[in-house]
This record gives C-alpha cells, structure tokens and sequence, in this order.
C-alpha cells in the first residue's frame, strides 16, 4: 500500500509543478507563494482518494488527475487562510513557517485566492479530455459544495462561532463533517463521478467519503492531545486550548479512539457493497486513520 501511495503522491505532485509554472508577465511573487505552500509537505490524502475511487470506477489515475490537483489547491489554501492572525494565528505548518510568515499577510491571502480559483481551472480542463468531457462539469460542482458555504467553509464558520461556547454532539458534527469531512467526501464522490460512475455506486462512493471523512477528524483531534511536535511539524493542543470543540473534549480519548474504529468498519463495510477495486480505499483508509502524524 505505501508503495502505491507514494506513486500517487509523486504523480500528483508532478502534475501540480505543471499547472502551477509561473506565466511570464504576471508577478512571480504570487507563484513562489503558492508553490511554497503547496510543496511545503502533506499527505496527498484528498487527492490520493480521487485517484483511486476514479480507478475503481475504470477511470485511469492520469484522467482523474486534475480533479485530484484541484481538491489539494482546495485544502491547500485553506491551510493558508487558517493559519492567518485572524483565523488560528499559527507560526508553522509542516515543519515550516507558515506562507504569511514565509511571506507577508498580503500576499498569503492572495496565494490562497489564487490556488482556488486555480483549483477550478484545474478541474473544468478535464471537460478538453474525450474520456472525461461529459463528467467534468458535475465533479467539478461536486467539488465545489464540498469546499463552500455549504461545505468546508460553512464548517469553519461554525468552528469559529462555537469557540468558548458549550460543547455540544450536534455542534462537533456539523464542525468536523463539514470543516473537514465535506472536501474529503467530495474528493472520493467527485473521482467516481469523473469515471462515470452510476447513480447507485455514486451514493456508495458518499457515504463511504463521510465515514473516513469524520473518522480522519476524529484521529486528528487524538493526535492534536497525544501526538508528537516534532512528528506533526506544528503546535499540538492549540485548539483544546482556545475552547474549539474537538471529539476527546467531548467525549474524551478512549471514546474517541472507539469512535473512529467504529467509523472505519463501517467505512469498509461499504467498500465491500461496491466491489472489486476498493482494496486500495480500504487500505488508505486504515493508514490514515491508525497514523503517527
């Protein structure tokens, strides 16, 4: 599994170099700034799920790669608006300072502007391929929802709205299954929409998505109490800190821990209805939630 994951990773990153080369005439600075941040490290996980739930659906990993490039300029940029003064105020990301740290506030916000307005771009190319031009509009609306105000935006809003407050379930869902989940969701449901998936493995392909969506976040917030600064390449237990709502604040570690296993066989339970061609899902799925960092 590791093998394969760092070939897709290394596929995606060579795609991303190629839509991010800087355009003669046009201010190198908001170039260097996104390609800093996007090559600054991560885990390729958003992108890495497109790739293989299109495989699964009979799509090659090299069709179904600007969907994947546009999920990480997605995420990308919403780590660089997170880690804004004005958001969480985070000095490193990844090891390394952050772009408004790297760069200045300025040019941070507009690096994130940039990468997703890019990520569009990215997406919508697919409909110039012959074997992903009547899929490339809905995936890329697919992954429009899930990164907006009804998405991932609207999640961190709410993040933003509970800080302090009570700590309540119906709150810590709608934070972690939008904030984090919805893009996630989106990258598997978008992969097996470029592919040409039908109705009823498109609904599969979802609600596998909110499973390991949720139980990412839930590993996430474990690993934010328990796991090592130097290993995760940034500060930990800066969000229990500020009052944010995280599962362990909720409900604690052990039944956190729980919690995402439960997630993860459900998870694969419905990889089993789908069929042939998940082993790698399930297997990423696993990797993901059981990691160190």
């Amino acid at each position: 599994m590791k093998k394969l994951l760092n070939e897709l990773i290394q596929m995606t990153d060579g795609a991303l170099k190629g839509y991010l080369l800087p355009q003669k005439g046009h201010p190198a600075r908001i170039y260097k700034a996104m390609q800093y941040s996007i090559f600054a490290g991560g885990k390729r996980l958003r992108p890495v799920l497109c790739l293989m739930a299109a495989k699964a659906c009979g799509l090659s990993y090299k069709d179904a790669l600007p969907a994947a490039c546009a999920l990480e300029m997605i995420h990308t940029y919403s780590l660089i608006h997170d880690d804004l003064p004005a958001m969480d105020n985070d000095d490193l990301r990844r090891g390394k300072p952050t772009c408004h740290k790297k760069f200045d506030e300025a040019t941070a916000i507009l690096a994130g502007d940039a990468l997703l307005t890019k990520a569009f771009e990215t997406a919508l190319s697919a409909s110039e391929n012959k074997k992903t031009s009547k899929t490339a509009l809905r995936a890329a609306l697919e992954i429009a929802k899930g990164a907006g105000a009804e998405g991932m935006v609207g999640g961190q809003m709410a993040d933003i709205e509970n800080e302090g407050k009570k700590h309540t379930k119906k709150a810590l869902l709608y934070i972690h299954g939008h904030k984090t989940g919805s893009l996630i969701t989106a990258a598997v449901t978008a992969g097996a929409i470029l592919a040409g998936a039908d109705t009823k493995k498109e609904k599969l392909f979802r609600a596998f998505g909110e499973k390991i969506g949720l139980a990412f976040q839930i590993a996430d917030d474990i690993l934010d109490e328990t796991g090592d600064e130097k290993k995760m390449g940034k500060k930990l237990r800066k969000d229990s800190g500020a009052g944010k709502l995280t599962w362990p604040a909720v409900f604690g570690l052990d039944e956190s821990r729980k919690k995402a296993f439960k997630l993860l066989f459900e998870a694969r339970q419905i990889l089993g209805k789908i069929g042939t061609g998940t082993k790698g899902l399930s297997a990423l799925a696993e990797l993901f939630v059981n990691r160190t960092h």
